[in-house]
């Protein structure tokens, strides 16, 4: 089965500006890993994988993340802080959105290549711990990656939240969906910076 044959069936728009695409295989037959073809099929599939980190055949988590990273450090001399501000806050609605169209197209709840919801939230550990150097901005890696990836307390628990939802019942499962792939790597950005409060005020 290829790309085209699986995407190959035109309905109309959904609620969130989904394109005329959808699987015309049934749920229970998810997408694999997805292809540079898919990522460039639809902006919200740019988006939501990174613009190509969440390819990654090895830890594509970790990939966007130094995605975020780099991007971060490319943008922080033309951005200010109130820029930040806005760029961070616009990349939540649009990544919920981006990470709705991009999960049900693929038929995953959540999906691993998405890696959004990395982006955004070191994007957010980085602009809150900043001024900070390269020492800095690494133990926030390491921090925010920890968390993320072996998910304790609460973010085992923002994890989790919305990987019970039913497509075939719920009309809203897939925006509950997209909202809980970002949902616990903010959780794991919140553990990330009290982590980081807690050392530099030495408590």
């Amino acid at each position: 089965m290829n790309l085209s044959e699986y995407f190959a069936k035109p309905v109309p728009a959904g609620n969130l500006g989904e394109p005329a695409l959808v699987p015309t295989h049934p749920a229970s037959a998810p997408m694999g890993r997805p292809t540079v073809g898919f990522m460039l099929s639809h902006p919200a599939h740019a988006i939501a994988l990174g613009l190509g980190s969440g390819l990654s055949r090895i830890a594509p988590g970790t990939s966007g993340t130094l995605w975020a990273w780099v991007a971060f450090v490319a943008l922080a001399p033309w951005l200010n802080d109130v820029q930040w501000a806005w760029v961070i806050g616009l990349s939540l609605p649009i990544g919920w959105w981006a990470c709705t169209v991009t999960a049900r197209h693929m038929g995953v709840l959540d999906p691993g290549s998405i890696v959004w919801d990395e982006v955004v939230a070191f994007w957010l550990v980085l602009w809150l711990v900043s001024p900070t150097g390269l020492v800095g901005q690494a133990i926030a890696f390491g921090l925010f990656r920890f968390f993320d990836a072996v998910k304790p307390g609460p973010v085992g628990w923002a994890d989790q939240l919305f990987h019970g939802v039913d497509p075939q019942t719920d009309p809203a499962a897939w925006r509950k969906a997209g909202f809980g792939i970002l949902f616990d790597d903010l959780v794991a950005a919140g553990c990330t910076l009290l982590v980081i409060a807690l050392w530099r005020f030495g408590l």
